[in-house]
């Protein structure tokens, strides 16, 4: 990964912004501009360089895993010591000009912050600067992403075998689970959504322990973490016969999917991708029953910008990755949603889910 080539454009990027200095805390954009993965830890970015403070128990962590940044192994919160590190610093009565992120910092944080500067930094909101350059992927980063999804698409063909009338849903999460962790994955992506019959209207029906019925639809929306990089991927099954309503609501989605696919290019807005999706169901009287939006990003987090959304008028770049996940959701009823994961290329997009789309009967 490019640690240094990220971290001296963020530099460029906090001069830009009239900022001295950046203090990092949402941890994934730790990760990404110096590749520390622990749980506690502020990494400041200032023109002379990039200094990561971290704890104890991540001494030996910090120094296999840190580039580009030296490392502090503080007694205290990592943020305090940054702090206190800041005020150490300044000699002159002249303020300087520390940019946060508001999103990942509590207003307790910032007022003990601003405690120990004493008047010595002004603290100040960031724009999502570290947000923005991730949105757009490198070729590393899509290879991981790729792994991932190809890795994650492997366990639909467990949640088949186990989904039977009588087997909860929690049974078959299981079996999807345990699958993922002795295929080497570090983790799943989100808690795994296994919702049958009615249960499938639930945008996020988490696995319980509701027992599969004999006929209806099942929602499997699934993912894993492998190198760090997550993947998402969304199948709807049928159990038993479908009635020719349940196939045309199946159908519907599908080309609402494709369709939203077939959108995706450079320059094209997020609003854009959202609205080809939402045309097609509206033209099948579906529109009221889509209440979510078409589709993220995902890359070290599993939700990322950009959302694909109504009014999102983020346009798409060559190396965005995204999903493409449109539902019908009917309550009391069924549910149906398909999602895969694209990247956005020079002249449209890749997908990198298994196309493996047809309706399955179980």
């Amino acid at each position: 990964m490019d640690h240094a080539g990220r971290l001296s454009r963020l530099r460029s990027e906090v001069e830009e912004n009239n900022l001295d200095s950046l203090l990092v805390t949402h941890l994934p954009n730790i990760h990404y501009l110096c590749g520390f993965t622990g749980s506690a830890a502020a990494l400041l970015v200032a023109d002379r360089g990039s200094i990561l403070f971290t704890d104890g128990r991540y001494r030996t962590q910090a120094k296999e895993e840190v580039r580009n940044a030296r490392v502090v192994i503080a007694r205290k919160s990592p943020l305090v010591a940054a702090a206190e590190w800041l005020a150490a610093q300044r000699r002159s009565s002249t303020a300087v000009s520390v940019g946060i992120e508001p999103e990942s910092i509590t207003a307790g944080m910032r007022d003990r912050l601003a405690s120990v500067l004493k008047g010595k930094a002004r603290l100040r909101s960031a724009p999502l600067l570290v947000e923005r350059a991730r949105m757009v992927k490198d070729a590393a980063e899509i290879q991981r992403i790729r792994w991932a999804v190809e890795l994650g698409a492997s366990l639909f063909r467990t949640a088949c075998k186990k989904i039977r009338p009588g087997v909860t849903e929690l049974e078959v999460a299981a079996a999807m689970e345990y699958e993922a962790r002795c295929a080497g994955v570090e983790g799943m992506s989100f808690p795994t959504i296994l919702a049958a019959g009615a249960r499938s209207a639930i945008v996020h029906g988490r696995a319980s322990s509701t027992p599969i019925p004999r006929r209806g639809f099942v929602v499997c929306d699934f993912g894993v973490i492998l190198a760090g990089y997550c993947s998402d991927r969304t199948r709807t099954v049928h159990v038993g016969r479908p009635s020719q309503e349940a196939r045309e609501l199946y159908q519907a989605v599908l080309e609402a999917q494709q369709a939203a696919i077939s959108a995706v290019r450079p320059g094209v807005t997020a609003g854009e991708v959202d609205s080809a999706a939402r045309r097609v169901l509206r033209r099948r009287k579906l529109a009221r029953y889509f209440t979510h939006s078409t589709g993220h990003g995902l890359g070290l987090e599993i939700h990322e910008a950009p959302r694909l959304a109504a009014g999102q008028s983020q346009k798409l770049e060559p190396g965005m990755v995204v999903t493409i996940e449109p539902g019908a959701y009917v309550p009391g009823k069924w549910g149906v949603r398909i999602e895969d994961v694209v990247v956005v290329t020079s002249s449209g997009c890749e997908v990198l889910t298994p196309a493996d789309k047809e309706l399955v009967i179980v």
